[in-house]
């Protein structure tokens, strides 16, 4: 199974991606976090951030996301992802992906600005130091329509967003063992 967060810069993806894999260490839920920042910086540093350079850049996560999963891994990718195409894409090539909107309004991001992309964005046109291609600042990020899951981080609590899509990959992962079961005449 792929997990696809997807959400705008400090949404809380790949916190909660990491509070989720910690959640199920303790079951028989293999889980292996693909973080778009860290593969970007250490695979992929020839990628910028045009529109093709982002569809690149999820293609690769979501070939490596494919061979992980089908190992049996459930494989979390941490993008912000902010095109409906690639998104389609990616549940169109792999079995058993799942899109979950991470939502989180952008004047709260602007508050929390954890990296200082926000601060950055809105600094005036020709700046050295500005930001031009923000997504749902200065570039688009076109909303999920209809995610498999959508969890709010303003108003949803850390430890309650965390049991909700932990809860969400047990219910799909068990449902997932059992079809293979069936398939293979093993139950």
């Amino acid at each position: 199974m792929i997990i696809l967060l997807c959400g705008l810069s400090g949404s809380g993806k790949t916190t909660l991606a990491q509070n989720v894999k910690i959640r199920l260490s303790d079951t028989d839920v293999p889980v292996e976090i693909i973080d778009a920042d860290v593969y970007r910086q250490k695979l992929f540093p020839n990628l910028g951030y045009t529109k093709e350079d982002r569809f690149d850049n999820i293609r690769r996560l979501g070939f490596i996301a494919g061979k992980l999963s089908g190992h049996g891994v459930v494989t979390i990718i941490s993008a912000i992802n902010p095109y409906d195409v690639i998104r389609r894409e990616l549940i169109a090539t792999y079995p058993d992906v799942k899109l979950i909107h991470i939502d989180c309004p952008v004047k709260t991001l602007m508050q929390r600005d954890t990296k200082g992309l926000y601060k950055r964005a809105l600094l005036p046109e020709g700046h050295p130091d500005k930001v031009t291609n923000l997504s749902g600042v200065n570039d688009p990020f076109q909303i999920p329509s209809s995610p498999d899951l959508y969890i709010n981080t303003h108003v949803t609590k850390q430890g309650d967003a965390t049991e909700m899509l932990a809860g969400f990959i047990l219910e799909n992962y068990q449902q997932a063992q059992i079809k293979q079961l069936y398939q293979t005449g093993r139950y």
